[in-house]
């Protein structure tokens, strides 16, 4: 006699579900991506744990989401890669479901979280998403950020030490 054992298969929300699917169609390795205001509603509604995956140096000095948890991806003024950054995450955020966890990637651009976000998915994350845009946003053709997209253009939470 064989016993089937079904997995639980957790619900996202619909916003997450259409990232998801935007993912799938545009065949990105990870679960998928979210502008800053989706990514704070979430937050908010305890749906999922942000992670800033910036340098400290840039958290300290260019600000940072209160309440969020941080895991750089690379360190120092150089940005140097971080060979510890998918064991920390999963320490960081075993009290929440552990590779499980629905996890939001915060970086300056978005570009070092997709990184982020894809080493995680590879290491057997299954809901790891990028925050598009970023904390600062893309930069201008007057070498500005902040100017049209990202986190703090958005005018979310953000608080400065």
């Amino acid at each position: 006699m064989s016993v089937e054992v079904e997995e639980e298969v957790i619900a996202l929300p619909e916003a997450l579900e259409q990232a998801r699917a935007s993912a799938a169609e545009n065949d990105l390795p990870y679960a998928g991506g979210v502008r800053p205001p989706v990514a704070w509603e979430l937050v908010q509604k305890g749906q999922a744990v942000l992670v800033d995956v910036r340098s400290g140096e840039e958290r300290k000095f260019v600000g940072h989401v209160p309440g969020s948890q941080h895991v750089a991806w690379a360190t120092g003024t150089a940005l140097t890669r971080n060979p510890r950054f998918v064991r920390e995450l999963e320490a960081k955020l075993a009290k929440d479901g552990g590779k499980e966890a629905v996890v939001l990637l915060l970086c300056r651009s978005g570009k070092r979280s997709a990184l982020a976000a894809e080493a995680a998915a590879k290491a057997g994350f299954t809901n790891v998403f990028n925050v598009l845009e970023g904390f600062e946003g893309e930069i201008d053709e007057h070498q500005h950020r902040g100017v049209a997209d990202g986190w703090r253009f958005h005018r979310l939470p953000w608080v400065q030490d």
